[in-house]
């Protein structure tokens, strides 16, 4: 009993650990999908709303007013959205949107409660490359913390999809300190970012696994069915 409450145990911070990144990907913010209109993405994590009146869970995260979300192409939808794609990579609930701007040579996003350790993403740019900085202010003040050139990207192929901004690439770094801000510089509609991973130098991209919950209730179900034993010879 002890050792199988023990590996219980385990399971739950196993599971708490992995879920203890933060991940943005950008799903749910345009209200129709697929979609050739960008929404501002607004306080679609801090507790509002895009400019198309969606929301999200309220995760603390607020964005600049130049930060968008594009449609990506999927298997079924290569038309009436964009010429971007993630072409199957990483989680599969994470294909349809992602960030990037129309005007300027940045955006940038806040998190006013911090955050520690690492950053990462996936990111297409064809054209012309980017990078991206964390600071340890607000919208991108204070000590710079970390910053990395983000190189220009492959131009597909990503067979079945249809898009020229297609696969995305991984990028990451880790650093030390608290940090409240990110910048994302680039060309205006030549770079795109999705599966934002706080946390991480390494981008999250895991699919939640019904395993780990079956796991759980299984054997809280065999502690159940051993108390309720233990019960009947007592008596």
């Amino acid at each position: 009993m002890k050792k199988l409450l023990q590996a219980l145990g385990m399971a739950v911070l196993v599971s708490a650990t992995a879920q203890a990144q933060t991940v943005l990907n950008f799903e749910g913010i345009n209200a129709a999908y697929p979609s050739t209109n960008y929404a501002n993405i607004n306080g679609f994590y801090n507790g509002g709303t895009s400019s198309q009146g969606t929301s999200g869970a309220n995760l603390g995260i607020a964005f600049s007013s130049n930060a968008l979300a594009i449609c990506l192409n999927t298997i079924g939808f290569t038309s009436g959205c964009s010429n971007t794609s993630r072409g199957g990579l990483g989680n599969p609930t994470s294909q349809r949107g992602g960030l990037f701007f129309l005007d300027g040579v940045s955006t940038f996003m806040n998190r006013a409660a911090g955050f520690t350790t690492g950053f990462s993403f996936f990111y297409s740019a064809i054209g012309t490359g980017g990078s991206f900085s964390v600071w340890s202010g607000l919208s991108g003040t204070g000590t710079l913390l970390g910053s990395l050139a983000l190189g220009v990207t492959p131009s597909g192929p990503c067979p079945g999809y249809d898009a020229g901004f297609c696969p995305f690439v991984a990028k990451g770094l880790a650093f030390a300190g608290t940090a409240m801000s990110v910048t994302f510089a680039g060309a205006a509609n030549q770079i795109v970012f999705d599966d934002v991973t706080f946390g991480s130098d390494i981008p999250d991209t895991r699919v939640p696994e019904p395993t780990t919950v079956a796991l759980l209730a299984g054997g809280l179900m065999i502690v159940g069915g051993m108390a309720r034993r233990r019960r009947n010879v007592a008596v």
